[in-house]
């Protein structure tokens, strides 16, 4: 048997990280935690090895830019969907949306399966970045706003996605003259769903830029250019109710998009979430729940996939 205690004073001598504290690989904990639930037939995730490329054309200064997320708009009577509110059907979205982005607008994530015990969803800065594109836009740092921003339905149906969803959104970054997007996606399936859409914008030669947590999806996926920030699941734009955080990883998203030399480039925000890394061993992980905890959240999650179920039949 090896010696950790050893092991541990020799990587606190060398100044070594432990070596669980690395980027959580989401596909495995979704499989192993379906799995652990007592579904059977794991999710096959969106794979591509070679991924579309369309570099600026004119400086950031000159370029109108959009924001492609996830998140969905408050829905009043639609039951909790603030900080601390549990996974909800009710705030979910089916259909592509879009947003005057010269508006406020009141977008929240209760409706996906990110991180509720690490992050605190108080603070939409973190997921939907339209107030700091407004202040890289009235900098001179970014040439104008898009008049809309879009939301992205999450769907476990790529094909759904590819066939429906993401031809509305390239449409309208086309009718709104988008030079680059910004996406930031929440949960596991939405970085999927987002991955999907940055290359069909790249395709149409807009220039994209992912900005997320999940970085074993997103590549898997294979993306023009991603900008992983190593926080848990809902915080793509930056930590909550810090606006340097925010800011700076704006900024770093915008000099991916200026200086990303081809695709498949990923960026790592230079940023820890905390001085523990013990948030990454919790995430969907069975080993970390009691039998009894997986009983009832399988029951939980039942009554939100029946209930999903209804209301995206009478959204179509």
């Amino acid at each position: 048997m090896a010696d950790t205690s050893r092991a541990s004073d020799l990587d606190a001598l060398l100044g070594f990280a432990p070596d669980d504290d690395v980027p959580v690989p989401y596909m495995k904990r979704t499989h192993d935690w379906y799995l652990a639930l007592g579904y059977g037939n794991p999710y096959r995730w969106a794979h591509y090895t070679q991924a579309p490329f369309h570099p600026l054309r004119k400086p950031l200064s000159e370029c109108r830019a959009t924001i492609v997320t996830t998140a969905a708009p408050y829905q009043p009577g639609k039951g909790p969907q603030g900080p601390g509110a549990p996974l909800s059907a009710a705030g979910k979205f089916y259909a592509v949306y879009s947003g005057d982005t010269s508006a406020e607008h009141d977008l929240r994530i209760s409706h996906v399966a990110i991180d509720r015990k690490h992050t605190s969803m108080e603070d939409s800065g973190t997921w939907f970045p339209l107030p700091a594109l407004r202040r890289a836009v009235a900098q001179g740092r970014v040439g104008s706003l898009a008049p809309r921003f879009h939301g992205a339905p999450t769907n476990r149906s790529q094909r759904h996605t590819l066939e429906v969803d993401v031809p509305q959104i390239r449409s309208r970054c086309r009718a709104d003259g988008v030079d680059v997007a910004l996406l930031v996606p929440n949960c596991p399936v939405c970085h999927q769903t987002l991955s999907l859409v940055a290359r069909d914008l790249e395709q149409a030669g807009i220039a994209t830029v992912v900005m997320g947590c999940a970085k074993d999806i997103v590549e898997h996926a294979g993306v023009p250019r991603f900008l992983f920030s190593d926080f848990p699941l809902g915080n793509g734009a930056g930590r909550p109710k810090d606006p340097q955080s925010q800011a700076l990883t704006l900024e770093l998203a915008l000099l991916l998009l200026e200086s990303a030399p081809g695709a498949r480039t990923t960026m790592q925000s230079p940023l820890r979430w905390s001085e523990s890394h013990e948030w990454k061993l919790d995430y969907s992980n069975p080993g970390r729940v009691t039998p009894q905890e997986l009983a009832r959240l399988r029951a939980e999650f039942d009554e939100v996939k029946k209930a999903a179920k209804a209301l995206r039949e009478a959204a179509t």
